[in-house]
């Protein structure tokens, strides 16, 4: 009776992996027409979406994902094939804040700041994606992370009716362990668009691309929401 269960088990855990290896392959082929390796072919859009990532790791060693994107994003910009850069990334914590390392890093590399607009709430995928629709009124944009994020980011736009190409910068040769968690993002980015039906953690009011963006004066971080915001969204969840 054991060794049946044992049996058991094992067959349920490896068409489990199965299944999740399939969706993971499915994902890449049904968004494979809208990812871009070679610039050249690269479609022109008036805006480019680079994602957000750290710039270090936790133990100071510098992250080759994040400098990808950062070269990506000044090739497509330098070439002509996006004219303004969006910034979305994570700034959850005054300490924390990638929209505004990559905008500080972008400016050192010769981008105009006024072709340069921030988004500090982009805390997930979905987030940076769908706000950039509704938030930012743009809609055909290109957007700029390593071709495993691409396929992830174009299929959340796709699934919400949101046109877009992606611009596959290069990855670091050792990313097994990064690959590994991606099927497991990607599965967590299948139940919110199809069991949990999420939507960005904040929206807001439109902020059209081209706009005038200003900075503050040596802004070293900008919180993505009020804490009086952050204080009814608590409420709120209370009362549900």
């Amino acid at each position: 009776m054991l060794k049946r269960m044992i049996y058991g088990l094992a067959v349920i855990l490896l068409l489990m992996i199965l299944a999740a290896l399939g969706l993971d392959r499915w994902i890449a082929w049904k968004t494979a027409p809208w990812i871009y390796d070679d610039l050249t072919s690269l479609p022109h859009r008036q805006v480019g979406v680079v994602l957000g990532t750290a710039k270090y790791y936790r133990t100071g060693v510098p992250n080759q994902y994040y400098y990808y994107r950062i070269q990506g994003a000044l090739n497509a910009y330098n070439s002509g094939k996006v004219n303004y850069l969006l910034l979305s990334g994570d700034n959850a914590q005054h300490s924390y804040n990638e929209p505004m390392t990559m905008r500080r890093d972008l400016i050192a590399a010769g981008v105009n700041p006024a072709d340069i607009v921030l988004d500090y709430a982009g805390f997930r995928t979905l987030d940076s994606i769908v706000r950039t629709r509704k938030v930012f009124d743009t809609n055909d944009f290109i957007i700029i992370t390593q071709r495993f994020h691409c396929e992830r980011a174009l299929y959340i736009a796709l699934h919400m009716g949101i046109q877009a190409q992606c611009y596959a910068v290069p990855s670091p040769k050792n990313m097994l362990t990064v690959r590994a968690r991606e099927v497991a993002a990607r599965l967590g980015a299948l139940a919110d668009l199809y069991i949990m039906k999420r939507e960005p953690r904040f929206l807001g009011p439109l902020v059209p691309i081209p706009a005038v963006h200003e900075v503050p004066q040596g802004a070293q971080s900008y919180p993505a929401v009020t804490p009086e915001q952050l204080l009814e969204l608590e409420q709120r969840r209370q009362k549900k």
